[in-house]
């Protein structure tokens, strides 16, 4: 399968790259530059031996070649960044990762911005009415990814509408070593799965460590929502 991380320079995009591309799978980092999204790659080719299916674009050209999308940009940047691939996305799978946090209006990392929307899933939703959105990799730091010799003690929190997307995505997750993923429902839980990301980046600040995480406990694997 083929995976563009839209804006995927950033520790987060970088780390869903290099577990994509250790997972054998064919990854694109897109940025708004060719030669910021190339610096990107050279980064994982510097980390990881023999990388030979990974390659960088620009975001519109990362979004037209891949099957599924991953977006990893801030909030200020999460609209316009999905206006430019509209047409790109239509009919495809985008994993939003986008966390509505006040640092994005100069505020504090550790509080969510409420968005009329929603969540900030839900905001794409409505930008790209014709991409089946998913809520994903809210509550997967940077940190615990970024240490991909390691598994991931983590579950994988995911929403959407579109039952067949939400399988496909959990699918491909669930290629990185340690995680689970867990279907909380319709997009509209996006709304409480991205509330949880400032809670933990509080609690990597308040506990000094950078991979806090979350697992939810109890549930049968066999039950369907």
């Amino acid at each position: 399968m083929k995976i563009a991380i839209i804006g995927g320079t950033g520790g987060q995009g970088l780390g869903i790259a290099i577990r994509f591309v250790q997972a054998g799978e064919e990854v694109i980092i897109g940025s708004r530059t060719i030669e910021k999204a190339q610096t990107a790659v050279d980064k994982v080719k510097d980390l990881l031996d023999n990388v030979e299916n990974l390659k960088a674009a620009e975001n519109v050209d990362a979004a037209a070649e891949a099957e599924i999308l991953v977006l990893t940009v801030p909030l200020a940047a999460q609209k316009s960044t999905l206006l430019s691939i509209k047409e790109e996305a239509k009919g495809k799978i985008l994993l939003d990762a986008t966390g509505p946090l006040e640092s994005a209006i100069g505020g504090s990392p550790t509080r969510c911005i409420y968005l009329p929307e929603g969540a900030a899933s839900e905001r794409a939703q409505k930008t790209l009415p014709e991409t089946n959105i998913i809520c994903a990799f809210n509550n997967i730091s940077s940190g615990a990814l970024m240490n991909f010799n390691e598994p991931i003690d983590c579950d994988c929190l995911i929403s959407g509408d579109n039952p067949e997307s939400k399988a496909t995505a959990a699918k491909l997750i669930e290629q990185i070593p340690g995680v689970q993923v867990v279907d909380c429902g319709p997009l509209e839980r996006a709304q409480i799965i991205e509330k949880i990301t400032p809670l933990l980046i509080g609690l990597n600040i308040q506990k000094t460590c950078k991979d806090a995480g979350i697992r939810i406990t109890g549930i049968n694997p066999e039950c369907k929502l």
